[in-house]
């Protein structure tokens, strides 16, 4: 087993120009509608060509490869967002995309993908961890973009740092939610190299609390998944991964699927964003914290995918939140 290494800025910002055509700088915007919650700002990377971070890393991945390698066609496996960016980064290289997807996989999601011109190949969801686990891609012929621990997918996923870092160099906190760790990898790596202090906070759903699992028992866990947050609900943090992740993250933080509907509200009437729960944990997090403990702080709301009768009944669903 090879740990997966923390990237390097150097790498980050070679990453960044690579991206910079098909990438936007998502600005950072104060979370509305009242003064005291200036201390909060949202990264809002739901304004990606794909409705999610997941572009950054994908075509990162992609447009490292060689011509040769794409042209083999592109593969992955995704719960939705990450066979999206696939299939929209495909189409731009005029290759092939396929996504291995649990078959109780949004709707939308699915749509979403064949409509970028990939490929969803759906099978139930024990299949998919099947895969991953035993390392199944290994035999296949298309180009495996692994979703987690990709080196190439880490680094373009941590071009959001020096974006925060850049706007907001005050930021004390950054919340960012987890599901294969991925994204904090990439995030966190490049925040604390601009800015050893600040503070990294793993957000997780309480239904699939894989990293806060194993971060209490100081090793990787597989745990259940019950959760709204279809995005983050990987069951276990790989042992490629977790090395990495233990060091790099300064606490992780466990919300309840009421607290992101309430946060899905907010964002939607207060900032007028529409994010799916695993897009709105990041905020779940932070206001339960109060403003002394968390400081300064960003929200990455990661996606925007979301079928829109589920979107309706949590936005009519006034119920009390329990955090």
């Amino acid at each position: 087993m090879v740990q997966v290494q923390r990237p390097v800025l150097e790498e980050i910002r070679t990453a960044a120009e690579r991206i910079k055509e098909v990438v936007v700088n998502a600005p950072l915007l104060p979370l509305g509608p009242t003064d005291d919650d200036a201390t909060i700002l949202l990264k809002p990377e739901i304004l990606q060509a794909v409705g999610s971070f997941k572009i950054r890393g994908v075509f990162n991945a992609v447009a490292s490869m060689s011509p040769e390698t794409r042209r083999r066609g592109l593969s992955t496996v995704s719960a939705g967002n990450t066979a999206q960016a696939l299939a929209w980064t495909g189409r731009h290289f005029g290759v092939p995309a396929r996504s291995i997807m649990p078959d109780n996989a949004p709707a939308s999601k699915i749509e979403a993908v064949r409509a970028y011109g990939g490929e969803p190949i759906l099978v139930p969801t024990e299949e998919v961890f099947r895969y991953l686990r035993e390392h199944s891609w290994e035999d296949e012929p298309y180009a495996f973009i692994h979703p987690w621990i990709n080196c190439d997918l880490i680094i373009g996923h941590g071009t959001m740092g020096p974006e925060v870092i850049a706007e907001c160099p005050d930021v004390d906190t950054v919340f960012v939610p987890v599901g294969g760790g991925g994204l904090i990898a990439g995030v966190g790596s490049a925040v604390k190299a601009l800015k050893p202090s600040i503070r990294v906070i793993a957000v997780e759903p309480r239904g699939c609390p894989s990293l806060h699992a194993g971060l209490e028992a100081g090793r990787p866990l597989s745990v259940d998944c019950n959760t709204i947050c279809d995005g983050v609900a990987v069951p276990y943090i790989t042992e490629e991964m977790f090395p990495l992740l233990r060091d790099l993250v300064d606490d992780a933080v466990l919300v309840s699927d009421d607290a992101v509907k309430a946060s899905m509200r907010r964002l939607a009437t207060a900032n007028k964003m529409i994010a799916e729960p695993s897009g709105a944990l990041a905020l779940a997090a932070a206001l339960a914290i109060p403003d002394e403990k968390r400081g300064l702080s960003v929200c990455i709301v990661t996606g925007g995918s979301i079928d829109p009768r589920k979107l309706a009944a949590i936005l009519g669903d006034t119920q009390r939140v329990e955090a």
